[in-house]
C-alpha cells in the first residue's frame, strides 16, 4: 500500500494481481460538489472507454452483459454500482474492496480518465505524481534484485570458506566464527567497519549493514564475494585478500559512481 499526495488530497495505491490500482474513492474528495462514482460510471463515454480497455486486456470480459449495461446508459433511471458492474461483466479495470483499505479502485489507465472527469488539472497532477511513484518503485525493485544477487553470491562465498578454511570436525559455533570473520573481510573492504562496529554505531536500526547499502555498493559486494571465493580457493592469506579487495572496492565504486553521473548528464 502506497500513497500519492495531490493538492492536500491523499490517494491510496494498492496491488491487485501484481498491478497498481488507484483509489477512486480518495480521488473523489478532490471534486467540488456532491458527486458519486456511480455518476461517472453511468456515463456512456465512460462505459465505452472501459469496454474498449477490457477488450484489449481482459479475455474473460462478458461482452453480452456489458452490451446490456451500455444500452441503458444515458437513461435517467440507469444506475449501476462498481460491484454490480464487475460481477456482471467480469471486469478487471475496476475493483470494489472492503476492509481497512476499502473503496473503489481502478487500473491507472481508468483512474486517469476518472481524474479527467474531476478536472483536467487534477489529471495532469495525478499522472505526474504516479510517474514519480513508478520511478521510485522501479528503483526499489532494482535495489531488491541487487540485494538478492548479493545473497546468492554470498552462498558461493560461504561455500568456498566451508571447503577451504574450516577444518574437519569443528563445532557449529566454531564454524560460524570463521564465516563471520570472513564476512567482515568484505565489510571492512567495502564499508570500512565490521558488522559489530556497525551495530554499535547504529543501535536503533534493524537488520544489518548490507540492508542499508546502495545499489552500487550491492553490485560491488556481489563482485567482491565472487572474487574473495576465488582468492580463498587460491590459498591467498586473509590480510592480502583484505588489502586487494579494498583496492577493488575503491576502483569499482569509482567506476559505478561515474556511470551514474554520466547517465544524469544524458537525461
Amino acid at each position: 500500500m502506497a500513497k500519492l499526495i495531490i493538492d492536500n488530497t491523499e490517494i491510496t495505491i494498492v496491488k491487485v494481481n501484481g498491478e497498481n490500482y488507484i483509489c477512486l474513492t480518495d480521488m473523489l474528495s478532490a471534486k467540488d460538489g456532491n458527486f458519486f462514482i456511480t455518476d461517472w460510471l453511468r456515463n456512456r463515454n465512460t462505459l465505452e472507454y472501459i469496454g474498449i480497455w477490457e477488450k484489449v486486456y481482459n479475455p474473460n470480459f462478458n461482452y453480452g452483459e456489458f452490451a446490456i449495461i451500455k444500452s441503458r446508459a444515458g437513461l435517467n433511471s440507469f444506475k449501476i454500482s462498481v460491484k454490480e458492474f464487475v460481477t456482471r461483466t467480469n471486469a478487471i479495470s475496476l475493483q470494489a474492496k472492503v476492509g481497512r483499505y476499502g473503496g473503489t479502485y481502478a487500473h491507472p489507465d481508468i483512474a486517469f480518465e476518472f481524474a479527467m472527469w474531476i478536472s483536467p488539472a487534477f489529471k495532469v497532477y495525478i499522472v505526474k505524481e504516479f510517474q514519480r511513484f513508478k520511478a521510485s518503485e522501479q528503483r526499489q525493485l532494482g535495489w531488491s534484485a541487487k540485494r538478492e544477487l548479493s545473497k546468492i553470491n554470498y552462498r558461493i562465498h560461504t561455500d568456498a570458506i566451508k571447503h577451504n578454511l574450516i577444518p574437519a570436525k569443528v563445532t557449529a559455533t566454531q564454524a560460524n566464527i570463521i564465516y563471520a570473520n570472513e564476512a567482515d573481510v568484505l565489510n571492512v573492504a567495502m564499508f570500512g567497519v565490521t558488522a559489530k562496529q556497525w551495530r554499535e554505531a547504529n543501535p536503533n536500526l534493524k537488520g544489518n549493514i548490507r540492508d542499508y547499502a546502495s545499489i552500487n555498493e550491492l553490485i560491488c559486494l556481489s563482485n567482491m564475494e565472487n572474487l574473495n571465493a576465488v582468492f580463498i580457493e587460491q590459498g591467498m592469506p586473509q590480510n592480502e585478500r583484505l588489502f586487494k579487495l579494498n583496492q577493488i572496492a575503491i576502483h569499482q565504486m569509482s567506476v559505478l559512481e561515474n556511470c551514474n553521473n554520466d547517465r544524469e548528464l544524458l537525461k
